[in-house]
């Protein structure tokens, strides 16, 4: 361990509050439940799962999340109101996240009050909270921009009247490492401190970490850094700087890192970015060749994070960087016996596509590989008719005709919207022949307009197996069919 931090950090996950605070996000509380269950698998120690004084539907995600018996604590977001505590605790949560304004700004502009009356509240509200049978986190809102030396007063006051834990917000991420290393070891003297930071200038993650080094013994976070504005500090950050760059050992499960960030960003509609740190598309994926020939020899050479670490594979992707090593590489992976004469070929014809601005999908790879080497690919899948229909007063459906290894099957199915629809009978119509998911979906415009040529890729899976495939057309959905049903055709090739 290292001799930087406290003997045992802890994680607070806000996800489900100040996640879901981010401008379009509204998670049900099924979806609620279900990141729970997640984050306490995965080892958080706190989950703040709302704001009980929200809503009715909040109430009902809060009550069942404490209720479920998770292996975490439950915390919820209370403003320095008896009403919010008695919600808090009818809904059974173990803490809450008490929340006072502490700069005056807030206390002038916002509430309209003096230091004296926020005081006042904030000591109202721990004491009830303790005798409503509450672990209370007394945290300043706007800490970062506050006198000093009235936060720490106040803590003080805060701790005397039965607080049991502080918290220091960077409401609007202003704070920086050396105003961390002045402000956090005070506070931290008089109780168990929390750090909350949030992104606005990007220094969440840094100033998460020196806060931790100056004395804090918790930090707040979301996953894949959600929250209002520019975000909060991401849990899957921290948890990779700490365990790589300080050697800490943190306790959480982090192979479970990536299926955590990809269901909360399926549930909350925020995609991740491609270039997100640790559960970013492109994380783990290399195109250049030099990079490429690098980690096919030694992964180390251009990654300092094991992609199995984190829940996750190495991609290497073919474009008009791409070197000899890695289509190499690739053509044994599909299992393609090239001589050096072929591959070179096939190489060129490569970074032609790419020169021609198209993202090379496996497929892709697979047609060049087989017009090298004169192979000829017998499609195992042919439509013969595919009809898709939606509207504002009916389900969406899709209904298929495939004649798969000679055999003709129809089907239907319905789905959120008629792509949807349209992957799931494709699916369906497969199932007895092979169990296909479908990994990723991505849509991206060519051209403008309302009838902009669309390109559709998705990446597809089969007993371990992964491939993309790309479709073009100016109907998404046809572009999408067309995508799956190259994508199956050569994820079936072994079959035939």
């Amino acid at each position: 361990m290292s001799v930087l931090f406290s003997d045992k950090l802890r994680f607070l996950d806000t996800t489900l509050r100040d996640g879901e605070q981010t401008p379009g996000v509204s998670l049900n509380p099924e979806q609620k439940f279900e990141v729970a269950s997640r984050l306490s698998d995965i080892g958080i120690d706190a989950i703040e799962a709302g704001s009980a004084a929200a809503s009715d539907g909040e109430r009902e995600a809060i009550r069942r999340i404490a209720d479920a018996g998770l292996n975490t604590e439950i915390c919820t977001f209370s403003r320095a109101l008896h009403l919010d505590i008695d919600y808090a605790a009818d809904c059974n949560a173990d803490s809450i996240h008490l929340v006072v304004p502490v700069s005056d700004l807030h206390i002038a502009k916002k509430m309209r009050k003096t230091r004296d009356e926020v005081v006042a509240m904030a000591l109202d509200a721990v004491r009830y909270a303790k005798d409503r049978g509450l672990i209370v986190e007394l945290s300043g809102e706007d800490a970062s921009r506050a006198d000093q030396q009235f936060l720490c007063d106040l803590f003080t006051r805060g701790v005397e009247h039965g607080a049991d834990r502080l918290c220091f917000c960077d409401t609007v991420g202003l704070l920086t490492p050396e105003k961390v290393a002045e402000f956090v070891p005070p506070l931290a003297k008089i109780a168990p401190l929390s750090i909350h930071c949030h992104d606005d200038l990007g220094f969440a993650l840094a100033n998460t970490l020196a806060a931790l080094k100056a004395g804090a013994s918790c930090t707040h976070v979301t996953v894949n850094g959600l929250g209002e504005r520019a975000g909060n500090t991401p849990f899957e950050e921290v948890v990779m700087a700490l365990e790589v760059l300080y050697g800490y050992r943190t306790r959480i499960q982090k192979e479970k890192i990536y299926p955590l960030a990809s269901l909360v960003s399926r549930h909350t509609g925020v995609p991740l970015a491609v270039n997100k740190a640790i559960v970013g598309e492109m994380a783990f994926t290399h195109e250049s060749g030099i990079h490429a020939h690098g980690i096919i020899r030694e992964p180390t050479t251009y990654e300092s994070v094991k992609p199995e670490m984190v829940g996750r594979k190495r991609r290497i992707v073919l474009g008009k960087h791409s070197g000899t090593a890695s289509v190499e590489a690739a053509l044994q992976e599909m299992a393609y016996k090239a001589d050096d004469k072929q591959v070179k070929e096939i190489v060129k014809r490569v970074k032609q596509l790419g020169d021609e601005g198209k993202r090379v999908t496996d497929a892709d790879l697979m047609a060049v590989a087989d017009a090298v080497l004169a192979i000829e690919c017998k499609p195992v899948i042919k439509m013969r008719q595919f009809t898709a229909t939606s509207g504002s007063n009916m389900i969406p459906t899709a209904s298929v005709t495939l004649v798969v290894n000679g055999q003709e099957m129809t089907g239907a199915a319905t789905g959120d919207g008629p792509v949807d629809a349209a992957m799931a009978v494709l699916r369906k119509c497969v199932s007895d022949v092979a169990d296909i998911r479908l990994e990723e979906y991505h849509v991206d415009a060519i051209s403008g307009g309302t009838d902009a040529l669309v390109e559709v890729t998705v990446r597809l899976s089969k007993d371990g197996k992964i491939i993309t495939s790309r479709g073009a057309r100016t109907d998404i959905i046809m572009a999408s069919v067309e995508a799956m049903i190259a994508g199956m055709n050569r994820l079936l090739r072994d079959r035939t």
